[in-house]
């Protein structure tokens, strides 16, 4: 509980009907359904500008078609702050952009090579 109100409530959402209502740290209450659809959209949005800046395509193949199979390589595992992919983790994008910069945009078959070691990736 928060300030005496509950941390979740069931309410009428314009967009999902009756539904999980969560209380937000500036102590109003917001749709679940609502929430994780925002979040998920401005994740996309960020990996989206993100592949816009490092070329838009693997850099070792030329791949482009689907942002879901462009993944960002570390370089040097050592630097590795956090993971971009890892499960949709959300921060700013300045940061996103600085753990970026030590990555390679790189296509699915492409990263799997690189990590089996496979040809000379």
């Amino acid at each position: 509980m928060c300030m005496g109100k509950p941390k979740y409530v069931e309410k009428e959402c314009k967009h999902h009907g009756l539904t999980t209502y969560v209380l937000e740290g500036r102590n109003a209450y917001r749709c679940k359904q609502c929430r994780k659809e925002h979040v998920a959209e401005q994740r996309r949005r960020n990996k989206q500008r993100l592949i816009e800046e490092f070329g838009g395509k693997c850099s070792i193949c030329g791949y482009d078609k689907y942002q879901g199979a462009l993944h960002f390589h570390h370089l040097n595992p050592s630097q590795k702050s956090f993971g971009l992919g890892l499960r949709g983790i959300t921060k700013g994008y300045d940061k996103l952009r600085e753990e970026a910069q030590k990555c390679i945009l790189v296509c699915a078959n492409c990263h799997a090579e690189i990590h089996s070691g496979v040809g000379d990736r």
